[in-house]
């Protein structure tokens, strides 16, 4: 099991391709039950940490360049270093703290970050993601795979 760690972010001057994609998105909305507080939101990258002992907790250089905007339309929008990605998210909340969570299938650009760089990594585990919890305003998504 991996677990990432997200702070809120702040829409506008974090990234740009989000306030785009936000101001794009279709007025179609996800259904009110899968709506758990988190549409609507942005939020910034400051750890991962892997079950893996080898690799254990990864904290980027620069939060600011992993961000991740969860669209009221069930869009996502991420900046991962030098790449971006973008897909569907669904939610549906278990208690006001948490509940489930997957990513649909992400198209990511393919840009060669420079070393270290946390965007490949982050984009092969958004696939495995199954729950989130926030705690304290912040986000823990966690992975299972």
């Amino acid at each position: 099991m991996s677990r990432s760690l997200w702070v809120p972010g702040c829409r506008g001057t974090v990234a740009a391709l989000s306030c785009v994609l936000s101001a794009c998105a279709a007025s179609q909305s996800m259904p009110e039950a899968q709506q758990p507080g988190l549409a609507g939101t942005m939020w910034r990258l400051v750890e991962f940490r892997s079950s893996d002992d080898a690799m254990g907790v990864v904290t980027p250089e620069d939060p600011s360049r992993y961000t991740m905007a969860l669209e009221r339309d069930g869009r996502v929008a991420m900046q991962l270093d030098c790449n971006r990605a973008t897909g569907m998210w669904t939610a549906v909340a278990t208690n006001p703290e948490s509940g489930s969570f997957s990513f649909g299938a992400l198209v990511t650009t393919r840009a060669f970050c420079p070393e270290p760089s946390m965007d490949q990594q982050i984009a092969r585990q958004a696939e495995y993601v199954r729950s989130y919890i926030t705690r304290d305003g912040r986000l823990y998504l966690e992975s299972h795979g």
